[in-house]
């Protein structure tokens, strides 16, 4: 095609000009559709209806504002993309546009972090609407599977990238078998995120319009583990072979930093040529002279916040538990300040904040602005 501009000639599917910079009107022309495996979220509020009678329908457009906020928010940081938003529903894409391997357990962890984001809105629901007092709980499901990406719609109405496929709607009879506030997953999803998060079998509950039996998992929490290597190590690592060099160059910086000389050392390489292997490796020497091992880890869905290896360092060595209440968190955390550096004592409510754990008395943090609390 032409721009009807400059007539300099454009790619086929390009919104703008690369000349001019002018703004395309595409028409209908539709890219090839595409075989991909998505991973699909479901997300529905409990007992909408009741809600839209118990609300005057301003105050449920706040809410439901408020909810939808609160999802989004968590969606966005681990790279979900909102299909659609109807209200009290929301279909969420992992893995699309943009391809990545570990769509599944992106998806979960959205989940479990939307979960996390309820607690806190319905407080603030409550101090905004004390009479009606909203609660917000919702379902959430989960699918994995092959879907086809192309253009769908009336001439009114086309969306250029649609989704067609089983996934979607298997995804949406999911969360209608699992109880308010909980995740259901897939078979499919399950073995993709097995090992990184603790799932219980629901078994087979019949799915409105999914004929073949469905085994269906609830998500309950997640694992340490961060990496494929974390949960293969679990399971035992086969034997290191071929590092033998590389290995002993790290023994030997080790060994000379007990004597006081310390090293920064840079493994570099392609992926899967073994470089998380080779560390895992000298972990397990170095652990055998009772030595302390801090490991600080980037994740991708995390690079948003600086201060994310910290507070991941923190919470695995406070060894918090899930289904402890914050409070319970926030005495474990006390507890290891007076044992291990009682001059923090009066530092303990930066860490808090830090850990996202609520405070009765927030007094210490009111005398410092954010950036200084960062800081």
């Amino acid at each position: 095609m032409h721009c009807p501009h400059c007539h300099t000639e454009v790619p086929p599917h390009f919104k703008f000009c690369g000349a001019c910079g002018s703004s395309l009107a595409l028409g209908h022309e539709s890219p090839d559709a595409q075989r991909r495996q998505l991973t699909v979220m479901f997300c529905d509020l409990v007992g909408s209806t009741a809600l839209a009678q118990q609300l005057d329908p301003e105050d449920l457009q706040v809410v439901l504002r408020d909810y939808q906020d609160a999802c989004a928010s968590v969606i966005q940081q681990y790279d979900g993309y909102i299909s659609r938003s109807l209200g009290d529903g929301l279909l969420v894409y992992f893995g699309y546009p943009r391809g990545q391997e570990d769509s599944a357990q992106r998806a979960v962890r959205a989940a479990l972090g939307i979960l996390a984001a309820l607690p806190p809105l319905n407080v603030r629901l409550q101090h905004q609407f004390p009479t009606s007092n909203p609660q917000i709980q919702v379902r959430i499901g989960i699918h994995t599977g092959l879907v086809i990406i192309g253009e769908m719609g009336t001439t009114t109405f086309r969306d250029p990238m649609a989704i067609i496929g089983q996934t979607p709607n298997i995804a949406a009879r999911l969360q209608t078998v699992a109880a308010p506030n909980t995740i259901a997953i897939g078979d499919s999803t399950s073995q993709l995120i097995r090992g990184f998060f603790e799932c219980r079998s629901l078994g087979t509950p019949p799915l409105k319009g999914i004929t073949a039996p469905l085994a269906v998992y609830q998500v309950l929490h997640e694992h340490v583990a961060r990496t494929r290597l974390d949960v293969a190590a679990a399971a035992g690592l086969t034997p290191l072979v071929n590092r033998h060099d590389e290995l002993a160059l790290l023994w030997d910086r080790w060994q000379q930093a007990k004597t006081g000389r310390g090293y920064v050392v840079c493994l570099q390489g392609e992926s899967g040529i073994g470089k998380s292997r080779l560390v895992q490796a000298l972990k397990g020497r170095v652990a055998q002279e009772n030595a302390l091992t801090l490991e600080f880890r980037c994740l991708p869905h995390h690079q948003n916040s600086a201060l994310y290896p910290i507070i991941d360092l923190l919470q695995r060595r406070l060894q918090f538990d899930t289904a402890e209440t914050p409070d319970e968190k926030l005495q474990r955390l006390a507890h290891a300040v007076q044992r291990f550096a009682p001059a923090l004592h009066a530092d303990i409510p930066l860490l808090a904040a830090l850990l996202s754990l609520p405070l009765s008395d927030e007094a210490a943090l009111l005398a410092l602005n954010p950036q200084h609390t960062r800081q």
